[in-house]
């Protein structure tokens, strides 16, 4: 397990608990009954079919593993964090920033890296645009570098 911090919001701590106790029952039982009928099928060496449910079953008990791991360890942070830490953004912040030369403001919010999804506007908290937003004030102008180049950009609003 690395040493990076997780950072959740409640919302998804409570979704991973979801996923993790559907992984335990459910889909260790439907996962189980395939081995089982796979066994059925013949020789074991060459039985794809045995193969691929040992395979599944893997990557379930991975999956489970690292919800346990996650859920044990993540450091929740309040989803509706806004202006906190003295003006400062943190995780869970939602901000808004101009790119140098545009007019147009982008909307994002700072999240761990389980929940980031810039399709939502989430950015993690580890990525370049969001270690960059982390601990700065409104009005500041920083930069990001990107593989296009580095990109400026001036924090409008927390």
């Amino acid at each position: 397990m690395s040493d990076v911090k997780q950072y959740l919001t409640n919302d998804k701590l409570q979704e991973f608990k979801k996923e993790l106790s559907f992984l335990k029952t459910d889909k260790r039982k439907q996962v189980a009954e395939s081995l089982e009928y796979t066994k059925k099928l013949g020789d074991l060496s060459e039985n794809a079919e045995y193969h691929d449910a040992r395979q599944i079953q893997a990557e379930v008990e991975d999956r489970i593993n690292h919800l346990e791991n996650l859920i044990k360890t993540a450091v929740i942070v309040d989803g509706d964090a806004s202006a906190t830490h003295e003006g400062m953004v943190s995780i869970g912040s939602a901000v808004k920033i101009q790119k140098e030369g545009e007019k147009d403001l982008r909307e994002y919010k700072i999240v761990g890296s389980e929940e980031a999804d810039m399709s939502q506007g989430k950015v993690s908290n580890l990525s370049p645009l969001g270690s960059a937003l982390l601990g700065r004030k409104k009005g500041d102008k920083f930069a990001v570098n990107t593989p296009k180049g580095k990109v400026s950009y001036t924090l409008i609003s927390i």
